[in-house]
């Protein structure tokens, strides 16, 4: 704060009555004759009743260039007439001190209201005008009547200013120190925590379809019962059902050094289990943001990319950790795309196709590079290229030589309220890492994530069609269909032929009510169909004492997702959002019993 404004403080009921006559006269004349005047014709104490006139219309945009230059005459402003109210003051402060400034069309504009930009500039001329007055000893153009009037308005209002000047000194303290002790110029740190408060509820744990033909083909109850016991193993059949209460906490450190682009880099602990086996036996039941890792809070990197503009329709992406398309793309499904905010399942986020590589299954995998351009207004092409472990040289690994995804997306938006997508992916999963290979990103059946096996390479071609409209500003619907034709890489004994082939297909519909209740909440209903296999070259048909029915790895039935959840907007950092997932005939089976998850997602955004 300069010594001038600090001095000026002790003079600012003129100067303040001047700068905001220079905003558009909102307030009569500060000096003594014109006060005097205008008390006398309305019986009123300016001071304290300071008369107004009703705004207009903003015409500010009307003038491409809206800069002010000072007049040197009341008569130079085109819209100030003698009968105004405030002409006489308004013609004091441009002849005799010299301090208002008029438009470029000669228009002063004073029933505008005004900005704190325009009430800065008018106090800055006046500032500068009555130092230039005292510096050349000009003392003859103040008359002693001003004089009066100052000391009697710096009397009145001594209080108001010595408040003010304290507040200036704690402000300019706060700046002090602030500025000493910022994080950074060019890095903004932000984050969030999902506290969870569920469980899942039912009878027993999914088993997949080969398990159950198994079981079924037994002939008697009691070697039925044997057979079931074999299946589910020493853990027993019974869901992993005690309610749990966990975190997922995230820090964000966002920084720029044109203004355009941006380096992020995400920490992250994560204690919510996974409700896949041996919880529910089950991916189908999985949260947005579970972990499948040891769930013991550990901080570690979760993302670190940096994005930048080539041009003004291009945008780059590069992954160093924890790549993913769904972050980079458009994924057609806006309302449900955020874990923090959005849908609180892993399949009701987003279409498979989008975890194409599965990348972000553990911290420090998937590195890459993926690039959005703008065709038009309305069209968009996406593409990029991910590798899951390319920090290793290893055999079957690397950044080319391992598990892989490539996605090409073009989407298509008319209007702000319809959005079409179609989109291909090329994924190879070597199968040289234990549960390497995950064709359906873990949300379908265990058929449908592994067709050929867990160590089998396995690659696969993914179709996926994507739209979203919204109806009207309270329901959207969304929605998609997926295909995809998994080949496997390489033989294993009579039951893997490489190129053998699996059809996999997956679809949804969801609706959103955007505000409902109030302003920020958020209903939601999601149906559909996890990842299935419909057919599959696995298996042969050798039959044993032991295995009375060859594996197929081919889904027996269809499963079902339905998903409730409402998220109550607390404030703009808080929400609440209870939900519920049901799974009829998880693992695409009718034989398993259906399984239940209930959770309260409170998240906090800073």
């Amino acid at each position: 704060m300069s010594s001038l404004f600090r001095n000026s403080l002790w003079i600012s009921p003129i100067l303040l009555t001047a700068s905001v006559m220079t905003a558009k006269a909102a307030f009569a004349a500060p000096l003594a004759e014109n006060i005097k005047k205008v008390q006398l014709q309305t019986g009123k104490n300016l001071v304290s009743e300071i008369p107004t006139t009703a705004p207009v219309k903003d015409k500010s945009n009307e003038y491409p260039n809206s800069s002010m230059d000072q007049v040197t005459s009341v008569s130079q402003l085109s819209d100030v007439q003698p009968t105004d109210w405030a002409f006489q003051a308004l013609q004091s402060l441009v002849e005799r001190y010299g301090c208002i400034a008029g438009y470029p069309d000669s228009s002063f504009r004073g029933n505008r209201a005004m900005t704190r930009y325009e009430f800065a500039a008018g106090l800055n001329a006046c500032l500068n005008r009555v130092n230039e007055l005292i510096a050349t000893s000009t003392a003859d153009l103040v008359t002693k009547e001003d004089l009066q009037t100052l000391q009697k308005l710096q009397e009145e209002f001594a209080d108001g200013l010595v408040e003010l000047r304290g507040r200036v000194d704690g402000l300019e303290n706060r700046t002090a120190i602030v500025e000493s002790q910022q994080f950074s110029t060019t890095t903004k740190l932000s984050g969030d925590v999902i506290l969870t408060l569920g469980g899942v509820f039912g009878e027993d744990r999914a088993l997949n379809s080969d398990q159950w033909n198994e079981i079924n083909a037994r002939t008697t109850p009691a070697a039925r019962d044997t057979a079931k016991a074999t299946a589910y193993g020493a853990s027993g059949s019974r869901l992993q059902d005690n309610t749990i209460f966990a975190d997922r906490v995230r820090l964000i450190l966002d920084s720029s050094f044109t203004g355009k682009d941006r380096l992020r880099l995400i920490l992250r602990a994560n204690n919510t289990i996974a409700f896949n086996s041996p919880v529910t036996g089950t991916n189908m039941t999985r949260l947005g943001w579970d972990t499948t890792l040891t769930p013991d809070n550990a901080v570690g990197i979760g993302k670190l990319f940096y994005n930048f503009p080539i041009g003004d329709k291009l945008n780059i992406n590069v992954d160093a950790v924890g790549g993913s398309f769904f972050d980079n793309f458009n994924t057609v499904n806006p309302l449900f795309s955020a874990a923090t905010t959005g849908a609180i399942s892993r399949f009701g986020r987003f279409a498979p196709i989008y975890r194409a590589s599965n990348t972000g299954l553990a911290v420090g995998r998937g590195a890459g590079v993926s690039a959005v351009f703008k065709l038009s207004d309305q069209i968009t092409l996406s593409g990029g290229y991910l590798a899951r472990n390319p920090n290793t040289p290893s055999a079957n690994q690397g950044l080319f030589d391992g598990t892989y995804g490539a996605l090409a997306q073009l989407a298509y938006q008319p209007n702000k309220d319809l959005t079409l997508a179609v989109a291909y992916a090329r994924s190879y999963f070597s199968g040289a890492i234990a549960g390497d290979v995950n064709v359906s990103g873990s949300e379908g059946s265990a058929f449908a994530n592994a067709p050929f096996g867990t160590n089998i390479g396995t690659s696969a071609n993914h179709y996926g069609l994507q739209a979203s409209y919204r109806l009207n500003p309270a329901i959207a619907v969304s929605g998609w269909v997926g295909y995809t034709q998994a080949i496997a890489e390489n033989s294993s004994g009579t039951t893997v032929n490489r190129g053998d082939q699996a059809d996999i297909w997956n679809w949804a519909v969801t609706l959103a009510f955007p505000d409902l209740g109030k302003k920020g909440n958020l209903g939601g209903l999601i149906f559909g169909q996890p990842p299935k296999v419909t057919s599959n070259d696995f298996g042969n048909n050798t039959v044993t004492a032991t295995n009375l029915v060859p594996d197929r790895r081919v889904d027996s039935d269809s499963a079902f997702h339905l998903e409730a959840l409402y998220r109550y907007q607390v404030n703009s950092n808080i929400s609440i959002t209870p939900g519920l997932i049901v799974i009829f005939n998880p693992e695409n089976n009718s034989n398993n019993d259906t399984i239940y998850t209930g959770v309260v997602r409170t998240t906090f955004r800073f």
